[in-house]
């Protein structure tokens, strides 16, 4: 799975997640970045992430993404087994 694939399937849950069908992500973008992203909606992506993912974060992974691009390397090494 590439970053591309991982970013776009993000970008629909987050869509839907925020409820804002303008919504882009990136590899820099960070919460502060997005309206309404707060710990209840980060708790609330990152669940829908494991739904669609069929992974696991771990709770230190969960409170340690700095920005998107992290959290994209994250789920593309739990789809890969790493």
């Amino acid at each position: 799975m590439t970053k591309g694939e991982v970013l776009a399937k993000l970008n629909e849950i987050a869509q839907e997640v925020f409820e804002d069908d303008e919504l882009i992500l990136k590899e820099n973008t960070v919460a502060s970045d997005v309206d309404g992203w707060d710990s209840l909606t980060h708790l609330q992506l990152i669940s829908d992430i494991e739904d669609e993912f069929k992974i696991k974060f771990l709770m230190g992974e969960i409170q340690g993404f700095a920005n998107v691009g992290e959290l994209v390397n994250t789920i593309i090494n739990h789809v890969e087994g790493n």
